[in-house]
Parts: C-alpha cells; sequence; structure tokens
C-alpha cells in the first residue's frame, strides 16, 4: 500500500510525459498532495478548478438519472492531456488524482492503465 506521497511520485515517475500530479478533495476542493507542476501550471489551483469539473459531472449524471460511476475524466489541451480519476472504494468517496501531461510524450491508454493501478495501492 503506498501513501499519498508514494502514489504522486509513482505517477510523475511511471507515466511518462507526466508533468504533475495531485491527490484532490472533491468536497472542499483542497489539494492533499502534488508533486511536479511549476510555473505554467499551479497544482493548487487547477486541484480547484477540477473540482468544479468533477462536481459538474457528478450533479449532471444525478438529474439524468444515471446510476452509472465515473471512472475517469479527459480534458484534451492543444498541448496536453489533463487526466482526472474518481477514487473509489475503502473510504476514498470524494477524492480523485489529477495527472497533467505531456501531450507529445504521453500515451493516454498507458497512462489511464497506470493511473488505475496507482489507485489500487493507494492507502489515504
Amino acid at each position: 500500500m503506498a501513501n499519498t506521497e508514494a502514489a504522486l511520485k509513482e505517477a510523475t515517475t511511471s507515466i511518462e510525459g507526466a508533468v504533475g500530479a495531485a491527490l484532490v478533495d472533491y468536497t472542499s476542493g483542497m489539494a492533499l498532495g502534488t508533486i511536479g507542476g511549476g510555473k505554467d501550471l499551479d497544482l493548487t489551483v487547477a486541484a480547484a478548478g477540477n473540482t468544479d469539473v468533477v462536481r459538474a459531472k457528478v450533479r449532471t449524471m444525478e438529474m439524468l438519472g444515471m446510476k452509472d460511476e465515473i471512472e475517469d475524466i479527459l480534458i484534451t489541451l492543444g498541448g496536453q492531456y489533463h487526466l482526472i480519476r474518481l477514487l473509489k472504494g475503502r473510504g476514498n468517496n470524494g477524492l480523485f488524482l489529477y495527472v497533467a501531461l505531456d501531450k507529445q510524450r504521453a500515451n493516454l491508454a498507458m497512462a489511464r492503465h497506470q493511473l488505475k493501478k496507482i489507485e489500487n495501492a493507494l492507502e489515504v
């Protein structure tokens, strides 16, 4: 089982093209941990902004009466992918892993696979 710091480090080292990662509580919008980022990617701001994205999608699914669960949300920018993976089980409701990827270096399918693996090992 990995703690937050170890899980985020694994995300940035094992996912090709990772620019930064965060573990976020979408009930409060707070980042519980961050790694990477930089002057062009403030992960604290990204955590708060992506919380709004997650809340909006959850609300929309409720209004539509959908009983399905969100696995992940992908936002594609000109030069980056932003991948949001909602955590399931073991008291992780209300949390998501967020990874920003360099579009030129990332393999999106492998990034999703690695993020799921990291989720399964994460102990919050």
